[in-house]
């Protein structure tokens, strides 16, 4: 059995994950109101980037990117699907 990690701080998540959406043009709040994101979804990407362990190259991915990006990080673990919800907009 396996040691439980700690989850990260979820405010700091929050705002990692409404910015990776952010550089890729994908507005969270708008995915949610036009229906393509539900609240529990929204909730779970952000309880699921608490769990990454590479959140210094996200914050490094973000410095970088200027605010825009067509692709992800590699590192992110909703690469596909902040991108997809991206390519919906």
């Amino acid at each position: 059995m396996g040691f439980a990690r700690p989850l990260g701080d979820p405010a700091k998540h929050f705002w990692l994950t409404r910015s990776v959406a952010r550089a890729l043009g994908l507005s969270l709040s708008e995915a949610m109101a036009e229906g393509t994101l539900t609240a529990a979804g929204y909730a779970d990407l952000v309880t699921r980037c608490r769990t990454c362990t590479r959140v210094q190259d996200c914050e490094t991915w973000l410095s970088e990117c200027g605010g825009s990006s067509d692709i992800a990080p590699e590192c992110c673990m909703h690469k596909c699907m902040l991108e997809t919800l991206a390519s919906r907009h």
